[in-house]
């Protein structure tokens, strides 16, 4: 199992490097044991983390509500859970098969 990403019951736990100011929001593959991910928002007042919590519910396919960060409010490391994701983004999906 990849240790950017756990499972827990039917919700997913991310462990996410991320890179703000970024010139395009995406999943960008693994950085080390997390999953890298470049948003274009400034790490400026929660921006980036409010940017990111909505970015990744577009990308699962879930609310935004379902999008919840666990840890790194200041930081670049995060872990983020998403409630009962409706889908994986590729990135994610093909991590998920290589580890199977």
């Amino acid at each position: 199992m990849a240790e950017c990403y756990q499972w827990r019951n039917e919700d997913l736990i991310l462990n996410i490097r991320l890179q703000p100011r970024a010139s395009k929001d995406e999943i960008v593959g693994l950085h080390g044991d997390r999953l890298k991910i470049r948003i274009t928002a400034p790490p400026v007042d929660g921006k980036a983390n409010e940017h990111l919590c909505h970015f990744l519910a577009r990308q699962f396919k879930v609310p935004k509500s379902a999008v919840s960060l666990l840890t790194g409010h200041s930081g670049r490391e995060k872990r983020i859970l998403i409630h009962s994701p409706s889908q994986l983004p590729p990135t994610v999906a093909d991590l998920q098969k290589s580890s199977t």
